[in-house]
């Protein structure tokens, strides 16, 4: 029935500095309409998960986590140091792939994965 995420929508107390913090660390770019449209590259999928509310996966004051999967983890860490945004967490290797997390101007964390 489901063919896939249809969008990720949710509030911001700052707008504009929150748009151009994603278009300039994770090169999303942001249209007139505050959005854009992620197209997937194959063979890309999309992971929907639940956490109990106590899973320290991530902070559990944050109802929700944004997974971005990148091409090459290295590069984007480079990009990352290049424009001066800190690593929250190191990367990490394990089954599932390479992983780093960030966070963004409202302290939301953001893994960046690469499978």
């Amino acid at each position: 029935m489901i063919k896939g995420f249809g969008g990720i929508f949710w509030r911001t107390k700052n707008l504009e500095a929150v748009k151009k913090w994603y278009s300039e660390v994770l090169k999303i770019e942001i249209d007139n309409w505050n959005g854009t449209v992620l197209k997937s590259e194959s063979p890309n999928e999309t992971i929907f998960s639940f956490f109990t509310e106590d899973d320290s996966y991530f902070p559990t004051e944050q109802q929700v986590m944004l997974n971005f999967e990148v091409h090459d983890l290295d590069d984007t860490i480079k990009h990352l140091e290049h424009i001066g945004v800190p690593l929250a967490k190191k990367k990490e290797v394990g089954e599932y792939g390479k992983f780093v997390w960030i966070e963004d101007p409202e302290g939301r964390l953001i893994e960046l994965w690469e499978k």
